[in-house]
């Protein structure tokens, strides 16, 4: 059996980034962009007023009262410079006239009509928003590799891009095995259980930005197993739930083998998730794991999701991991590391971990109850107070609800 960081440095290794794409502006979002942005213009591109109120010269200022000349909105430029001596009244975001430095707000003057007076201490500057203060022509604003977030969208609005370039969504396709699955809408029956792990793995697909593609359900034969897997590889990866252990029906490592594929490793020092399979076929990585809706998810997270995030050009690829301080006394009796659902909290500027309870690996609802895995490693007991560290599979708990 391989470690855990061992099989993800040996997947990663064989990743590598997709094609890239031209999209509209709205579609780059939480995409990563494949070349440097550079600033076509400066931004602001002129002095401009930060506020509603009165631009003129500070320097040519005498007293306290300034005769106003005239007005300019925003969208508009003054046609002629601001007498020495005088103001004009200017909105928020127009560009300052000629000789003009020094913007005073509406709030801090009186206005009788044609005077002002100040109210307040006027600066020189103040109120100024000065050209290519926040971008200047030339500068790598957005540099390649970043991800883009809403920030960076309207940046590269701001700079006249409509159709930014990014690498492609990852096309993951996602077969289950097995005789006893039904695909859910189906009535359950004797000996038989309802398909949740394909539903999951797509869900985990799109939640890592990818683009799940179903292939359904592969009998328990080696011939239907291969044409499924033969079918997955027109997506870019492929990942099988079920048939990866040692049993009379379990084909997926055999059918790998027979269309020509290359086994990197069978099996990970991990509870949950052990029977895991990676491989390379016709250049597209394929995953294999195991059958129980845990240890499909878990393998999931630390394997798959990653490899998903390198394919589109990500450099964050894990999870963030914390210390967390247990609520209880835990214990990992077993010659694995176990990733232990937890409930994740924090309090008193600490973050405090809790188990689901019991962590049998078909316990769905154990997922649904957790936001974390607690890491142990074998053959340790911990008592309550301790701190272990936990990989956080969702950030909501730390979320505010809703006012009333």
């Amino acid at each position: 059996m391989v470690t855990i960081e061992e099989a993800q440095r040996t997947i990663l290794e064989y990743i590598t980034p997709l094609e890239t794409e031209k999209v509209s502006v709205f579609q780059g979002l939480n995409r990563v962009t494949p070349e440097d942005h550079i600033a076509p213009w400066d931004i602001p591109a002129a002095d401009n007023s930060a506020m509603d109120g009165y631009a003129f010269s500070h320097a040519a200022q005498s007293g306290d009262r300034l005769r106003v000349t005239g007005f300019l909105p925003a969208g508009e430029v003054a046609l002629a410079p601001v007498p020495a001596g005088e103001a004009i009244k200017i909105m928020t975001g127009a560009p300052l006239p000629a000789d003009c430095d020094t913007v005073v707000p509406i709030e801090d003057v009186l206005n009788d009509g044609e005077w002002i007076q100040f109210t307040a201490k006027v600066k020189a500057g103040q109120h100024v928003r000065k050209r290519g203060e926040d971008i200047q022509r030339g500068n790598v604003v957005i540099p390649a590799g970043s991800l883009l977030r809403p920030q960076e969208i309207g940046m590269l609005s701001a700079m006249g891009m409509t159709t930014p370039a990014v690498y492609r969504r990852a096309r993951v396709a996602i077969l289950a095995t097995g005789d006893e699955l039904l695909e859910p809408g189906s009535a359950p029956s004797p000996g038989k259980i309802i398909n949740s792990n394909s539903y999951s793995m797509a869900a985990q697909v799109l939640d890592a930005g990818g683009d799940p593609v179903l292939l359904g359900i592969a009998p328990d034969t080696l011939e239907a197993t291969c044409d499924k897997i033969s079918a997955g590889l027109n997506a870019d990866m492929l990942v099988i739930t079920g048939g990866v252990s040692v049993g009379d029906r379990d084909f997926v490592k055999e059918a790998i083998e027979t269309l020509g594929g290359s086994v990197t490793f069978w099996k990970v020092n991990v509870k949950p998730g052990k029977p895991l399979a990676f491989a390379m076929l016709q250049g597209k990585p394929v995953f294999a794991l195991a059958g129980n809706p845990v240890g499909a998810m878990v393998a999931f997270e630390l394997f798959v999701r990653p490899s998903i995030l390198k394919s589109m050009g990500r450099r964050r690829l894990f999870r963030p991991m914390v210390k967390a301080a247990l609520e209880e006394p835990t214990a990992n009796q077993g010659g694995r590391p176990h990733l232990v659902r937890g409930i994740v909290s924090v309090r008193d500027d600490r973050y405090h971990v809790s188990t689901t309870g019991n962590q049998s690996s078909g316990r769905l609802s154990s997922m649904i109850q957790g936001n974390g895995l607690i890491m142990l490693a074998p053959e340790v007991s911990h008592a309550a107070g301790d701190e272990v560290d936990v990989l956080l599979l969702d950030r909501e708990f730390e979320m505010g609800e809703a006012m009333q």
